[in-house]
């Protein structure tokens, strides 16, 4: 790589950091964030489990369409008495998607959200071998 092309790749670097910190001073792109997940099964059911930490019950949607587990979430970003908002970075809307492996065919109206006390959401959808049911998870309570 020539000096020109290490000037050029240095300066986008620089170009986006400063914009990353430019989005962050005025609100931007950094309010919305993906969440990770881990996708277990056992014999009956599979069990995704997300991080959502923050979020309260009445915040958390989750939906299961075409073996698609979907979660969204609307935080809320509390105010700190004497203490001013300089770089908001944690996003208020979280959003993460996991789809369930190949196999047998489940039921998502059966499945269930739990949103726990240590601030994970656990999506339990059920399977069933001879069923082709699709809807949504019961609404997530608390854990």
């Amino acid at each position: 790589m020539g000096n020109n092309a290490m000037i050029d790749n240095l300066a986008e670097s620089i170009g986006d950091a400063v914009s990353g910190v430019v989005d962050r001073t005025l609100g931007g792109t950094d309010t919305t964030q993906t969440l990770r997940s881990d996708c277990l099964e056992s014999d009956d059911a599979y069990l995704v489990v997300f991080d959502a930490p923050g979020a309260e019950p009445d915040d958390v949607q989750v939906t299961c369409e075409d073996r698609t587990v979907t979660v969204r979430l609307e935080r809320f970003r509390p105010l700190r008495e004497s203490f001013e908002m300089q770089l908001p970075g944690r996003g208020l809307s979280l959003t993460g998607q996991t789809t369930l492996p190949d196999g047998p065919t489940v039921i998502p109206t059966a499945g269930a959200a739990t949103l726990t006390d240590s601030g994970t959401l656990v999506v339990q959808i059920p399977k069933h071998e001879n069923t082709t049911q699709s809807g949504n998870p019961t609404p997530a309570t608390d854990g």
